[in-house]
């Protein structure tokens, strides 16, 4: 079956592009504005139920803003994601879970990112420190997928980071070397337009230690303690979540490469459930054309469904997980960027095929070939970026943490170019 996008929403796309477009043009070097959509056909198959399924979405549509006041000692960094209007269902994605969705990645809340920093700069620019606070990324784990290369959400974006919640980070940094760490609200959002449980502000915590050496290499390592993230109320069972990766960025005259691999796992229940992930994705953009690879292999729970197949019973129990499974997913593609000399607008058609395997854990409770129809599965993506103003930036990292070279200011946008504004 093949489901379209309502005119509404791609109207509600436009004029809030419009909008941003107006506003962009008070916008001074002290600050920088963007907007980004993607606008997707992704085909998958099997879906639950042993069918294939088309659907036509606008995914990863963002406003966003960041400025600097004060010599640049107090920075806010903002994004609005309308993807509860575009994508209400989730976007199809074989493997993907969270948030009560199952096979679809789910819609981000409305409000991604609120976050306002106070810096201070010590020795020459060669240390510093800050206090963050917000509502956005915890410190742990990798970048949001967003603003990595492939279209494709991998199915451990619940493993690999901590997004959406109410947090504090205190940070410091000398030269090359950041220490972060946080507290935070445990639970989840569990629709589009939740704001976190304030009442459980401070019952989760994490720690990241960062690492960039030279000529583009960064090294990350992180721990998490996560208290009921899929409980609201807070009767849920808690998680201890690691992470460690290593990432490598760097321009060659026109071209750019990017490589990053990393290994997350999350106990459950006191070590009941252990769910890993291995994944290792690349880039090469010899200009503005672009091709990567990804690969992943990621363990997680088989929940208890509603009767919508793709949906997972909320609020979750440890009894709601009765099974575990393992998906190992390969993903190609291949991107360009179409501009115009002295236009921000920016359009990249996109084209991207994954195919992959799930193999059940615990057989006895979960057969993927009953409930798929196989243990194989494909999905094909077709699309169009389309981006104006500032490029999207490394999510989950604030204050200090954002600084590359000891200032504040650009990150590579996906590998294709830097962030130019």
């Amino acid at each position: 079956m093949t489901r379209s996008v309502p005119g509404r929403m791609g109207a509600a796309i436009l004029a809030a592009l419009s909008v941003c477009a107006q506003v962009g043009r008070a916008q001074s070097a002290a600050g920088r504005v963007g907007a980004h959509a993607v606008l997707a056909y992704d085909r998958v198959s099997p879906v639950p139920g042993g069918d294939g399924m088309g659907e036509l979405r606008v995914v990863q549509p963002a406003l966003m803003a960041h400025a600097s006041l004060l010599g640049d000692r107090l920075r806010f960094a903002g994004m609005l994601d309308f993807e509860g209007a575009t994508m209400p269902g989730g976007q199809l994605a074989p493997g993907a879970f969270g948030e009560g969705y199952v096979d679809r990645r789910h819609p981000h809340t409305y409000a991604h990112e609120l976050m306002l920093s106070g810096v201070l700069s010590f020795a020459a620019g060669r240390a510093g420190a800050s206090l963050s606070a917000g509502k956005g990324f915890a410190p742990f784990g990798t970048d949001d997928p967003m603003s990595r290369p492939v279209l494709r959400y991998p199915v451990n974006h619940h493993f690999a980071q901590l997004l959406e919640r109410a947090v504090a980070i205190g940070a410091a940094r000398y030269r090359g070397l950041i220490v972060e760490g946080a507290l935070f609200n445990g639970d989840e959002p569990e629709e589009p337009s939740q704001w976190p449980r304030l009442s459980r502000f401070g019952d989760s915590w994490s720690v990241r230690a960062t690492a960039r050496a030279a000529l583009g290499v960064e090294l990350q390592a992180s721990f998490a303690h996560v208290a009921s993230p899929e409980h609201r109320d807070g009767a849920g069972t808690p998680q201890r979540k690691w992470s460690a990766s290593a990432r490598f960025d760097r321009g060659f005259g026109s071209a750019r490469a990017y490589a990053m691999a990393e290994w997350a796992r999350t106990s459950e229940s006191d070590g009941l459930f252990v769910f890993t992930s291995l994944l290792g994705e690349a880039g090469w953009a010899p200009g503005r054309h672009s091709a990567y690879y990804r690969f992943e292999r990621t363990e997680r729970p088989e929940e208890e469904r509603t009767l919508d197949p793709f949906r997972s019973v909320r609020p979750h129990h440890d009894n709601s997980v009765f099974g575990r499974s393992r998906w190992a997913i390969h993903t190609a593609g291949i991107a360009t960027e179409i501009a115009w000399e002295g236009m921000p607008v920016r359009i990249g058609p996109i084209l991207e095929f994954s195919v992959g395997r799930v193999t059940s854990l615990t057989p006895a409770s979960f057969d993927p070939a009953s409930f798929y129809g196989s243990e194989t599965f494909w999905s094909l993506s077709a699309g169009v970026r389309v981006g104006w103003g500032a490029r999207l930036h490394r999510m989950g990292r604030y204050g200090v943490a954002a600084e590359e070279g000891g200032t504040s200011g650009a990150h590579s946008h996906r590998m294709v170019t830097q962030d130019d504004t």
